[in-house]
């Protein structure tokens, strides 16, 4: 069979033991499960294909152990007789489609068509024809990985089956380690830059793979196969944004609503008891709002929570479906009280592991006192871990997916994580850099009653800018602030303000 050979005749030893255990998942599956009971889920990108030809491999293996003349067949190389589902989408690339027609072709794939959406879909295709098991080509670090194993039963709601997940280890680097290898067909799009696909409406070509500094439409891309960074394959996932409102759909409306929802935004979430007993304060987080701030994100939410694993797992499992990206520090080191990184395990539904890189970065750290209670710092987040280095840092920053553990327990060493990241994102694009807000504040002597009507109307016709206001003392001043991307909306904001009171009612500050 061409696959096996390949991969025998390969001299990439880490490539070889993942796909004896991918294979190993698939004739354990077969063994379970009639080849009438199973089907295989394709949808013609790069993941799909490793498992086609995986599969294709198993299935031959499988029956080659149970009947030795069958390898003698040269058709057995070719034909899979296994139930294929393509849930075909009115937004899937048109190489996509086609790709997945001449593959189901050339294979001879048994291949259902699906038009609707996925769950009715499947619900009408099961009870047409029950199906025990499903081969998915899902990835840990995939959004629907999360708490997945290589055998995992459905979720609640959805019709009763087993889905079976060869590829649940694999990296990027492991899919086109074969893909390569084996010299397989696969999507033209991955030569065009694009390494990880939605639809036609959020996918657009990895800009790290751009051969060019330009930003036009007819920029010319390295294959995908060539992104050093495996970790960024969804770096091409374009973020989409409300349009701005009409002024009819502007009544009503809270400002700060419009300007979460078309803004980058991000939430800081700081562990430690100590800040909630007050025994110690805690400067970094008005800080680490203001750094953001300075990049064009908007913080959305901040939070201090306890020392306690579900604690710091319910929050980040909020957080981080809620906003953009979360920022977490405190609970960080080999204390018994130090459970960050275990808290955000659990939010992704993932183990802790032994992270080897990481645990060289703490033996060059603390040498001979990385004793057996601070080697467990090096474990992290299986799967979705991702070590941010930089040469000004002992220690590299964490990303879990889209949530950054800071090692920083001071202003100072949080200053300069922050100029780390901030150059690792230029290089890499770990962060979308927007442009700084604009802050404009006014001071008024008029009491709040009597400016609250006409502020709350200037926050309805200005809805792309956060307005408000705050007392330094009771019988101070009001300040009213305004905050946006734009100086000239900001300025056209405090203008219309003013013209709602007598002169000299505001004067402006800074």
């Amino acid at each position: 069979m061409e696959i096996d050979r390949a991969i025998k005749e390969c001299d990439d030893k880490r490539l070889k033991t993942k796909y004896n255990n991918a294979i190993y998942v698939i004739q354990r599956a077969l063994a379970l499960y009639s080849v009438e009971e199973v089907a295989l889920s394709f949808n013609g990108g790069k993941d799909s294909t490793v498992l086609l030809h995986l599969l294709r491999a198993g299935y031959y293996l499988h029956m080659a152990g149970k009947n030795q003349s069958f390898g003698n067949h040269g058709d057995g190389e070719t034909t899979l007789p296994i139930r294929t589902i393509y849930f075909e989408s009115p937004t899937v690339f048109p190489e996509i489609n086609s790709f997945t027609y001449e593959t189901a072709s050339i294979f001879r794939l048994q291949m259902d068509i699906v038009r609707s959406d996925f769950k009715s879909g499947l619900e009408a295709l099961l009870k047409a024809k029950p199906i025990r098991a499903f081969f998915l080509g899902v990835r840990i670090g995939d959004p629907t990985a999360v708490g997945q194993e290589q055998f995992s039963p459905s979720s609640p709601g959805w019709p009763p089956f087993m889905r079976v997940n060869p590829i649940l280890d694999w990296s990027y680097r492991d899919v086109w380690e074969f893909l390569l290898t084996c010299k397989v067909s696969y999507c033209s799009l991955y030569d065009q830059g694009y390494t990880s696909i939605g639809s036609i409406h959020n996918t657009v070509p990895n800009a790290l793979l751009s051969l060019s500094k330009s930003t036009s439409s007819e920029d010319k891309f390295k294959p995908a196969y060539m992104l050093s960074d495996g970790r960024l394959e969804r770096a091409g996932r374009a973020k989409s944004f409300i349009s701005q409102p009409s002024s009819a759909a502007v009544k009503g409306f809270k400002n700060e609503d419009y300007f979460m929802k078309s803004m980058f935004t991000a939430s800081v979430i700081a562990v430690g008891e100590e800040i909630l007993f007050g025994t110690v304060e805690d400067p970094m987080r008005s800080i680490l709002s203001r750094k953001l701030h300075s990049i064009g994100w908007a913080v959305s939410h901040v939070a201090v929570i306890r020392n306690d694993i579900d604690s710091v797992a319910d929050e980040v499992e909020r957080q981080k479906s809620m906003t953009d990206m979360v920022f977490i520090y405190g609970g960080f080191g080999p204390l018994p009280s130090d459970v960050t990184a275990a808290g955000v395990a659990k939010a992704f539904g993932v183990r802790m592991a032994l992270e080897k890189e990481f645990e060289e970065c703490l033996q060059n750290l603390i040498g001979e006192k990385c004793t057996v209670e601070r080697n467990e710092m090096a474990k992290l987040p299986e799967g979705i871990t991702e070590l941010l280095h930089h040469e000004n840092l002992s220690l590299p920053l964490i990303k879990c997916q889209n949530v950054i553990i800071l090692n920083a327990t001071n202003v100072k060493e949080l200053e300069q994580e922050w100029d780390c990241l901030i150059e690792l994102m230029r290089s890499c694009g770990y962060l979308q850099m927007t442009g700084p807000f604009v802050s404009k504040r006014l001071a008024t002597m008029l009491s709040d009653v009597e400016i609250a009507e006409p502020l709350s109307e200037i926050c309805m016709e200005f809805p792309d800018l956060v307005i408000g206001g705050y007392r330094e003392s009771r019988s101070g001043p009001v300040v009213v602030t305004f905050k946006g991307k734009d100086k000239a909306r900001s300025s056209a904001a405090i203008a219309a303000l003013r013209k709602k009171f007598h002169h000299g009612a505001f004067s402006e500050i800074d």
